[in-house]
């Protein structure tokens, strides 16, 4: 799967469609320009942007520390970075 995503100095960013609250975690492909993303956890309090850093994390093989969200903390659509990535 080809992700649309721009390099910067950091790393990579790449847009990202969260759906909270669904049967299992998983990278379920392309919404537009997103990466779409499934997640078992809800919304509240964080707790989807956790589990959120822990997949994106272990679907790029790079440390959760290396996944940043950097854009849309409170919003289904996020702009994530991937610091230390130069291709996917």
């Amino acid at each position: 799967m080809d992700i649309p995503h721009k390099k910067t100095g950091e790393g990579l960013l790449i847009e990202v469609r969260v759906t909270p609250r669904s049967s299992k975690n998983a990278v379920a492909g392309l919404h537009g320009s997103a990466l779409k993303v499934h997640l078992t956890a809800p919304p509240a309090e964080g707790q989807a942007n956790k589990q959120l850093i822990k997949l994106l994390s272990k679907h790029f093989g790079v440390p959760k520390s290396a996944v940043q969200i950097v854009k849309g903390a409170s919003s289904r659509s996020k702009l994530v970075l991937l610091k230390g990535i130069e291709r996917l």
